[in-house]
């Protein structure tokens, strides 16, 4: 790990809100959960986002807050409530989301605070979601002009996406992460003529002329293409309790251990050991330490 004053800054951008489920809620977000575990392995982070003068968002600046994360950029705003999302289970554990609009974080208005951010920081990290919005759009696309990489999250919850926003968005990153099921839904969108996963993220590389693309598979694992070349894990065996956040976790493990000059096929092992480790724990942010994490992977 980096000396603290080296510390890789990261600046995640889009939706924090409260992800109700049947018996329970809790704080959480795509973009929250990155956030939440990339300053678990000592990275510095920051949230561009915005919250409602409400309980609910000062609950969430405050968690964010005693996580150690910078919150200059949450704007608090009286026009719209703090984001919930309602939750709901099937018998695998496997998460379908209802995403009230609008809220708070559709609503991210662009200001000084965010350019200093994006502009002091080594990453951005953003997700689809996050564009369903022409204002919170709009603010993306002026911090993306001043960001050094780009790490794009395509989390597709339909209705809240295009196929010209999904174009857009990946031709101005410089990592890109589907699902199985959205790289496929992706490549129907543009015309894609092949069958192969290999074949379709070749063909998705070359039209948004990015180098980097990871594929998660769920218990499967994971897919990786760096810079011409693939890398694969068959993933982890575990007992799935629910999948939310395990896709937001293995892209912030995966995230931290490319730009702290891991090797590719390290990287992927790493990320999917965390993808496991949340899908087999409650909740999207359970507390591991990299003790924990390795010991999973050589089980």
């Amino acid at each position: 790990m980096k000396e603290s004053e080296n510390k890789i800054k990261a600046v995640c951008f889009g939706e924090v809100l409260f992800d109700n489920f049947p018996d329970y809620s809790k704080i959480g977000g795509a973009i929250l959960n990155v956030s939440i575990r990339l300053k678990s392995f000592g990275m510095d982070v920051s949230i561009i986002s915005s919250v409602g003068q409400d309980e609910k968002g000062k609950e969430i600046v405050q968690y964010l807050e005693n996580e150690g994360i910078g919150t200059s950029g949450i704007f608090v705003q009286q026009d719209y409530l703090t984001g919930e999302v309602n939750v709901s289970l099937d018998e695998d554990g496997v998460a379908s989301y209802n995403i009230p609009y609008p809220v708070a974080w559709d609503k991210i208005q662009m200001n000084d605070k965010y350019e200093n951010l994006v502009k002091n920081s080594d990453v951005l990290l953003y997700g689809s979601l996050s564009c369903r919005d022409a204002i919170t759009k709009s603010t993306l696309q002026s911090i993306l002009k001043l960001a050094s990489y780009k790490v794009f999250d395509v989390n597709l919850r339909a209705p809240h996406y295009s196929s010209e926003m999904l174009m857009d968005m990946m031709n101005k990153s410089n990592l890109i992460k589907f699902n199985n099921e959205e790289l496929f839904e992706v490549a129907d969108y543009l015309c894609c003529k092949y069958i192969s996963m290999e074949k379709i993220i070749d063909f998705l590389a070359k039209e948004s002329s990015t180098d980097t693309i990871c594929v998660t598979m769920g218990a499967f694992g994971a897919v990786l293409y760096n810079k011409g070349k693939f890398y694969y894990n068959s993933g982890y065996r575990i007992k799935v309790m629910d999948t939310v956040g395990a896709g937001d976790s293995f892209l912030a493990s995966l995230v931290y251990k490319l730009l702290n000059g891991d090797s590719p096929q390290e990287a992927l092992n790493f990320a999917c050991a965390v993808g496991a480790l949340i899908a087999g724990s409650e909740g999207a942010n359970p507390s591991l330490s990299t003790h924990e994490i390795y010991k999973f992977m050589h089980l």
